[in-house]
């Protein structure tokens, strides 16, 4: 049994033909964009596109950020040494963080408290924050002595780190922190009347403040290491990225995925349109015949 096929010669034929091989009058694409076969992918890609310029806009908005930070920080840094006493107790200290500083006084270890989750290297830990009246005034500052191990982590122990009398702390001015910058857990601070918190997630100098019998300035102290110093606490100081980042690069790319929707779109539906009216309107010149 054989078979024989007349019929579909289609070779140099245009893309858009009607059974009379005539070109058919195309729509513009703005019209196809909001017709009903093609209104549900518009407006997916319209809001896909908007959340791209969006996204781009929060990375340049980040990145002005960092860059304030940055600028923020390195005038700090770029300032003399701030010795903590007399006039300059008064100054604006918040406005100070990351600015080096040297003050003199004596520790009262009865009323320390440790930062919780802090690691040397890696093996876990806490930091001892303690308060340090000023010689020469009625202030008190809080100074985080350094990095203690885990297991030495109890308030109970604390006391196999003393530094008694007058001290000369040298470090950075930090400033307070009473709650997480991305989720993360946040101190309950005690109520009057409750047992004084010895282990918090921060270093959240008015909540520390309300289980002491005396006011603490608005900042603390991250004191510096020594050449001098070689023993427990571990001195530590902030590491600091004073880069601008990957923000710029995440907007380009936010962007760019934005254009290739915008951009694309409308040749994507041209071309489908173009396959549709020439699948539906080639003339069937041909049959097939069956000899037995």
């Amino acid at each position: 049994m054989s078979q024989t096929l007349q019929g579909i010669q289609d070779a140099g034929q245009p893309d858009r033909t009607n059974p009379e091989g005539m070109a058919i009058p195309s729509r513009p694409v703005i019209l196809l964009m909001f017709s009903r076969r093609w209104l549900l992918p518009t407006v997916l890609v319209v809001i896909g596109v908007l959340i791209n310029v969006r996204l781009g806009i929060w990375q340049l908005d980040r990145l002005e950020q960092r860059r304030a930070f940055n600028n923020r920080v390195m005038a700090q840094i770029d300032q003399p040494v701030l010795e903590l006493t007399g006039e300059n107790l008064d100054q604006d200290l918040a406005s100070m963080e990351y600015r080096d500083v040297i003050v003199t006084g004596s520790y009262e270890f009865e009323n320390e408290v440790a930062l919780r989750n802090q690691a040397f290297g890696s093996q876990p830990g806490v930091h001892l924050l303690t308060p340090l009246h000023i010689t020469g005034s009625d202030q008190v500052v809080l100074v985080n002595r350094g990095w203690v191990p885990i297991e030495n982590g109890d308030f109970e122990s604390w006391a196999s780190y003393p530094e008694p009398g007058q001290v000369t702390v040298q470090g950075m001015i930090r400033a307070s922190q009473d709650k997480p910058d991305y989720g993360g857990r946040s101190d309950t601070v005690p109520t009057a009347g409750e047992a004084p918190l010895k282990v918090w997630y921060f270093a959240n100098i008015d909540g520390i403040s309300r289980q002491l019998p005396y006011p603490l300035l608005p900042v603390y102290i991250q004191q510096a290491g020594e050449p001098s110093w070689t023993g427990l606490p571990y001195r530590t100081q902030p590491e600091l990225d004073l880069s601008e980042g990957p923000h710029q690069g995440y907007a380009i790319q936010w962007f760019t995925f934005a254009a290739i929707l915008g951009i694309g779109y409308p040749f994507f539906i041209r071309r489908q349109e173009r396959r549709r009216n020439v699948d539906t309107n080639l003339p069937h010149t041909g049959t097939l015949v069956k000899e037995r």
